[in-house]
């Protein structure tokens, strides 16, 4: 609806010669606080400067040239510096039936990306341990965001970077590692880290491995390939009992030799200087780092020449830059300044840096509080442990309830709802018994919304005919306010949808999938669909809202259960 807004206001400010976006018009359509205030709003108060005169005339004049409301309006009305519009309820709800029952899975998608490649590139773990729980919220950023492009008809192919030339395998190596199963990485890291920590001979011996490597020592890039195999396997696995996939392992190693060009190219540039110990790093004091940074530099090599972590990655993000322009990447907010060194190298060689998506925290509550978690200090709760344990406490929560579903697809609701609707950027507190709770904001509150859907059209004779029924012939009576209401939130969702695609901002789907469902249920406590005189509109009002609900589910890598 706030795209048939925009279309109305664009051509009346183009009488003004005012000449704005239809994407920058929506963006300040409101929601106004009550009904006696239309179902949406237009504030001019941004074009009086432009247009040197009063908001509330500018409102005035711009209602004048809008003319007659088009079908889908009862009303528009000026209120001070506001234009109000007022919808044509019974043509909204006639409306959005037909879109879906037409549509269905494809309500709210479109083709904008007439079929073009995405490189996105998320979750990369260390292979050096079973991932924690931390590491999940990059993998379920990136999963939604995938499931976002698809939707919007870009083709994403999913990349996962594997650091195979890391202290942290090297630090394995040294501990003889290669041996061991993966479910034994984890402790054997713990324990050869805190080692390292306390000895300065056994440090020496972890950047001689990396050295080793490097070089090409036949022995050590296998002991490393063992490794970086038996950890990655695992982890992919355990990735996978969330629905999380990948279609390319990219491994740092690969790009040893191309990181070579890249240094090369930098010191064409003549940026490159050599610091007191030999490394060669370059001078960025002539960019934004200057004001970020103490000493605003990029290292990018050892003493003894040989390339360190930001040039390879430098080479393999070129490389993906060759695969298409459009590049996303998700990365943890302790690299932001690292990702900023990485976009000015970037832009030095020529190229443009990819959009970016930066995620906060996860912390878990423990009996001494709230805890980040760390990998080397073995502070951490590991995703495989705690997933399983989600399931377990699925499977007592469905048999309390008495009810159906199967433990491991609510298990997975819980766990990426939880993450979702926080913004990324957002600190999240994760308490496992809040997340399974079938009330409230939750994961599986969304799936038992939409089984309680669905538990109504397979009860309801007319709803085995509800598709072959034509939506015209469907009498839309006077509507109620739980109604309208409902009528409302499901018409935005193509919006939501297309406003969580262009911000890559997944918690505003989520935020929106439960908002649906919240208003869903407060009419399935206020209006009686089956035996009613509204039946027929009120099943199609259903339908309409399973297909909003699964979509945005769907957007957020959540599947959703017939019955529970």
């Amino acid at each position: 609806m706030k795209d048939a807004i925009a279309k109305l206001l664009k051509k009346a400010l183009k009488q003004k010669k005012v000449d704005l976006p239809e994407e920058e018009i929506a963006s300040f359509i409101e929601i106004p606080p009550s009904a006696e205030l239309g179902d949406y709003a237009f504030p001019c108060f941004f074009l009086a400067e432009r247009l040197h005169d009063e908001a509330a005339q500018i409102a005035i004049e711009l209602r004048e040239e809008i003319g007659s409301p088009p079908e889908m309006f009862e009303d528009i009305q000026t209120k001070g510096p506001y234009i109000n519009f007022f919808i044509n309820r019974k043509n909204l709800a006639r409306q959005i039936i037909a879109d879906i029952a037409k549509e269905k899975d494809g309500f709210g998608s479109a083709d904008l990306g007439k079929g073009k490649k995405v490189v996105i590139e998320h979750t990369s773990i260390n292979p050096n341990a079973s991932p924690h729980v931390g590491r999940a919220r990059n993998a379920v950023i990136g999963d939604s965001i995938v499931n976002l492009m698809k939707f919007f008809g870009f083709k994403p192919e999913i990349h996962y970077y594997v650091n195979d030339v890391s202290k942290q395998i090297a630090m394995l190596v040294v501990a003889g590692a290669e041996r061991l199963s993966f479910d034994e990485m984890l402790n054997k890291y713990i324990e050869i880290a805190k080692k390292v920590e306390k000895s300065k001979t056994l440090e020496k011996k972890v950047f001689l491995e990396l050295q080793k490597f490097e070089s090409g020592d036949k022995e050590t890039l296998k002991k490393f390939e063992k490794i970086t195999k038996t950890c990655l396997k695992g982890q992919t696995e355990i990735l996978k009992k969330i629905g999380i996939s990948y279609d390319v392992f990219d491994f740092e190693s690969s790009y040893i030799d191309e990181a070579k060009d890249v240094l090369e190219k930098l010191q064409s540039k003549g940026k490159l200087k050599k610091d007191k110990n030999g490394r060669l790093y370059l001078d960025q004091s002539d960019t934004q780092l200057k004001g970020m940074m103490k000493s605003p530099v990029f290292v990018l090599t050892r003493s003894d020449g040989t390339g360190l972590y930001p040039l390879r990655d430098l080479a393999y993000t070129i490389y993906k830059i060759s695969l298409s322009k459009k590049n996303i990447i998700v990365l943890g907010e302790d690299q932001k300044l690292y990702f900023l060194q990485l976009k000015e190298t970037l832009k030095l060689l020529g190229f443009d840096s990819p959009e970016v998506i930066h995620y906060s925290f996860i912390l878990l509550n423990t009996k001494k509080g709230a805890k980040k978690m760390s990998t080397r200090k073995g502070d951490v709760v590991l995703l495989e442990d705690f997933f399983d344990d989600l399931v377990a406490k699925a499977k007592k929560e469905i048999k309390a309830r008495k009810t159906k579903g199967n433990p491991e697809t609510v298990a997975i609701a819980a766990l990426k709802y939880k993450i979702l609707k926080n913004s990324p950027n957002k600190i999240i507190n994760f308490d496992a018994n809040e997340a399974l709770s079938f009330d409230g904001d939750t994961g599986p509150y969304m799936l038992y919304s939409y089984a309680r859907a669905n538990s109504i059209l397979k009860k309801s004779k007319k709803a085995k005919l509800n598709s072959k029924l034509q939506i015209s012939k469907i009498e839309i009576p006077d509507l109620s306010d739980k109604e309208i209401e409902l009528i409302k939130k499901i018409s935005q969702f193509p919006r939501v949808a297309y406003d969580t695609f262009i911000t890559l901002n997944p918690s505003l789907i989520a935020n929106y999938s439960y908002q649906l469902a919240q208003i869903f249920n407060e009419f399935y406590h206020s209006c009686q669909v089956l035996g009613s005189h509204e039946e027929s509109f009120r099943l199609a009002l259903v339908d309409s809202f399973m297909h909003a609900l699964k979509n945005s589910l769907a957007l957020l890598g959540i599947e959703t259960l017939e019955e529970m």
